[in-house]
């Protein structure tokens, strides 16, 4: 394994476009440790209303970023206080859902440190039930990453303050609030620690070294550079790819699974699925836009819906909820 240095930068545009870069050119043969800290931002899940995820008003008061990632889960806040780490690698076939794997050297990390940390639900690690982490994973063409955040002291109120919170996911977890489920590690350090300290932790222990300066390396070149910066220019710096049109619908419904949450809306005229968009915080490995146009054009009436997703694995595209959740959302 070896890690990437990005440079110190803290625009959430280019380091996405890193890690984009990243996976669609490494991690074949080898795996790849990515760091990264964004200044205040909004990173919204791949299959997210982003509207409907922020309030818009402080976000556009504050001047906080928001950028859509490649991968599914919810929409996370970030700040100079909050690490983030990816790591890329190939993707073998088990791995993709499997966030224990990745998430475990993490975790043996912070339990080095003090911090009883375990991982909790389907993608976060916590401790004491408070979330200090949230994870996501993306694969394509053999290659995936899997990566997370560690809030070492971020500004929760400004976490609670950017993002909304819908009620179907506040009342799954069984909380009043979401900023009482969150924690920050520094509330369970013995000691104040700078946030380049903190990375030196987690760097040394992950590749077992005394020194932080002998953990093996690959450095971006220039050609490396022009390249993500291409990629920033033409993806994570575009309206369309961080907010997008959301079509028009008369038809609404979701629900939150075990896998996650699905909310379908539907644009229904005379009787026909004109319109379809899937949102949600899931973990698919497919494109959602396969099941929205399998949906388009039939009459919406179960037989039809059935019959038009009977031969698609829906968990390809919806991660961990079946055919049967998804067939009771529709109806």
């Amino acid at each position: 394994m070896k890690f990437i240095d990005n440079k110190g930068i803290t625009d959430p545009q280019i380091n996405l476009a890193i890690e984009e870069y990243i996976l669609e050119n490494f991690g074949e043969k080898d795996t790849y440790l990515l760091f990264y800290v964004n200044s205040p931002s909004i990173i919204i899940g791949r299959n997210q209303n982003t509207i409907e995820e922020i309030n818009t008003d402080y976000v556009d008061e504050q001047g906080i970023k928001v950028v859509r990632r490649l991968s599914g889960g919810g929409a996370v806040y970030h700040d100079e206080q909050n690490l983030n780490f990816s790591f890329i690698t190939k993707d073998d076939g088990n791995s993709f859902q499997n966030f224990a794997k990745f998430t475990q050297p993490v975790v043996d990390a912070l339990n080095n440190i003090g911090v009883p940390v375990e991982l909790q639900g389907r993608n976060d690690l916590a401790v004491e039930g408070r979330k200090i982490s949230g994870n996501a994973m993306f694969s394509t063409r053999g290659r995936m990453f899997s990566h997370g955040t560690l809030m070492l002291d971020s500004q929760l109120e400004e976490l609670t303050k950017a993002l909304k919170v819908k009620k179907i996911k506040i009342e799954s977890k069984g909380i009043k609030s979401i900023r009482s489920r969150v924690a920050n590690i520094a509330e369970y350090l013995d000691s104040p620690i700078s946030m380049d300290e903190f990375k030196e932790l987690i760097l040394r222990y992950i590749f077992d070294v005394e020194d932080v300066n002998d953990v093996p390396q690959y450095v971006l070149t220039d050609e490396d550079w022009a390249k993500i910066h291409e990629i920033s220019e033409k993806r994570y710096q575009q309206w369309e790819w961080n907010y997008g049109k959301s079509p028009s619908f008369n038809y609404q419904e979701s629900k939150k699974f075990p896998g996650g949450l699905v909310d379908v809306r539907l644009d229904v005229k005379k009787g026909i699925i004109e319109n379809c968009t899937i949102f949600g915080d899931f973990f698919g490995l497919g494109d959602v836009k396969v099941l929205e146009d399998a949906l388009t054009g039939i009459r919406h009436n179960r037989d039809a819906v059935k019959e038009a997703v009977d031969q698609i694995d829906v968990s390809h595209y919806l991660g961990r909820i079946s055919k049967e959740e998804f067939l009771e959302l529709l109806y």
